[in-house]
């Protein structure tokens, strides 16, 4: 069968080409798909990039760190309202904080990317992101920052274990805006055990009471816990750090 041709006339074709790019042009900037992930693009803050310094030379200070968490203001607080638990669990071992407040996920890949685990071989690594991102960006992308962040820890240190914490409830009870979020960004970064060396720790029914509802004297801002919650936290992680550091050198799992 022959094929048949169609012949347009040259300005006709100028037209519907000039129509065709114009309307693919306007609909990848549209398409959600085809954006960039603001979550997984690493990026600085102004202006922390002193907090910054001062965090590199913490991680100079203590090469022979055994533990590190990484994170936003909830680990920051391990300095201040959590500093006794700390002191009581994790002063001899030594462990140290890498937690920023106010970081999204992006903020922290940055920090990642630029020094905060240079020279660092820790026994175990706790990572708890997303929180910041969370009334900006939707569930899959705020995994996927997690899981940016997971791959970045796991080439910089690759014989370090690492427990992946779910984001912590926040809100006053399971009707606040953020829960089911939350609640859908956990789900997706919980597959990220597969992997031998992560193991993910969700503790939010220990943080809220049967019904979901957060306590004020526990959580005043219904998100950043007071000494209470880090000893909630600090007991969950219990288990892990022991398996951790009873692990000989240089296995995983």
């Amino acid at each position: 069968m022959k094929k048949i041709k169609t012949l347009v006339p040259l300005s006709a074709a100028c037209v519907l080409m000039v129509f065709s790019n114009s309307f693919l042009t306007t609909a990848s900037a549209e398409t959600p798909s085809t954006a960039e992930n603001p979550a997984t693009t690493p990026a600085t803050r102004n202006p922390w990039l002193d907090q910054h310094e001062r965090t590199l030379r913490n991680v100079k200070a203590h090469p022979d760190a055994k533990l590190v968490f990484i994170g936003d203001s909830i680990t920051q607080n391990w300095n201040s309202r959590g500093k006794d638990v700390w002191k009581e669990r994790y002063s001899g071992l030594p462990a140290i904080s890498l937690g920023v407040s106010g970081d999204k996920t992006e903020n922290i890949l940055w920090r990642l990317q630029h020094g905060e685990l240079d020279g660092l071989d820790p026994a175990l690594i706790v990572i708890m992101a997303g929180t910041n991102n969370i009334h900006r960006d939707t569930a899959e992308q705020i995994a996927e920052g997690i899981e940016a962040i997971v791959n970045e820890v796991l080439a910089r240190c690759p014989d370090s274990q690492i427990v992946l914490m779910g984001i912590f409830p926040r809100g006053p009870n399971p009707r606040a805006p953020e829960r089911p979020k939350i609640i859908e960004v956990n789900a997706i970064i919980s597959e990220l055990a597969a992997d031998p060396q992560v193991e993910f720790l969700d503790i939010r029914d220990s943080l809220v009471d049967e019904n979901g509802n957060m306590d004020r004297e526990l959580f005043p801002d219904y998100l950043h816990p007071l000494a209470p919650g880090y000893v909630i936290w600090a007991d969950a992680l219990n288990p892990y750090l022991e398996k951790a550091l009873s692990a000989p050198e240089g296995t995983e799992g």
